[in-house]
């Protein structure tokens, strides 16, 4: 915004802190920080607002029309990638006729997902119970070897 590097920042603190003095810095820099704050806060308000307008005005028509002007392969290419995403939502594989080929397919792959989840599960739940034991063991070596060095 107004393009300070690191030396004239620390020129600023500086003078800042000859002027207004060690005492009072602190209190200085705090009522900035609001300030920034609030300036901060006003400029979202008004983006969002004049987005708002924009939107409201049909704006955002005009510029997916101009886009679509200025590249027709890419808009269709969007259409198409639309259509695919709504296709996707709307198909639910719990639809299809069970005699079908779609519905025999459908079957088989929800059996071989939930084979694999389960296998996947079994898994993690025996690396976990090694883990376990390994740790097990290690902590009873250790008490071990306090009880040996306590006999000491």
């Amino acid at each position: 915004m107004f393009d300070l590097g690191w030396t004239e920042l620390l020129v600023i603190g500086v003078v800042a802190l000859i002027v207004v003095g060690p005492k009072d810095l602190p209190v200085l820099f705090r009522n900035v920080g609001r300030f920034v704050g609030k300036a901060r806060g006003m400029a979202r308000e008004f983006s969002s607002a004049m987005n708002e307008a924009a939107d409201q005005a049909g704006v955002n028509d005009i510029k997916k029309g101009l886009n679509a002007a200025t590249n027709p392969v890419g808009s269709a290419m969007d259409g198409v990638k639309e259509a695919a995403q709504d296709l996707a939502k709307s198909i639910d594989p719990t639809k299809f006729d069970p005699d079908s080929e779609t519905g025999k397919l459908a079957a088989e792959r929800a059996e071989q997902a939930k084979k694999i989840q389960a296998s996947t599960a079994r898994a993690a739940a025996e690396r976990k119970a090694k883990e376990a034991a390994k740790a097990m063991a290690k902590a009873e070596e250790a008490e071990a070897a306090l009880k040996t060095e306590g006999k000491s």
